[in-house]
């Protein structure tokens, strides 16, 4: 995203299939960042409805989206020219 854009690294977007579960994986990455990086969210947006929530790291922007919401607002279509990065399975 760097070349891009001028407010962050990276995005990550994540698929939820439902309000709970977008809240489950928001929370969960949240805690796992902290935890493992040290690193706190500097904004988070969204958590009350669920349909897309906004986790900003700073360098790192999180957007964990509904299935249908990720496909009308096509952030993927958006971002087309960034550079895809693979993530590391653990």
């Amino acid at each position: 995203m760097g070349p891009l854009t001028s407010y962050t690294d990276y995005l990550l977007l994540l698929s939820a299939t439902s309000d709970r579960h977008a809240r489950a994986l928001a929370d969960f990455l949240a805690s796992e960042i902290k935890r493992t990086a040290r690193v706190r969210a500097l904004g988070v947006e969204g958590v009350e409805g669920g349909q897309w929530i906004l986790l900003d790291f700073g360098d790192v922007v999180v957007h964990v989206m509904q299935e249908t919401t990720r496909k009308y607002y096509d952030l993927d279509g958006l971002w087309v020219d960034a550079e895809e990065v693979a993530l590391a399975d653990s």
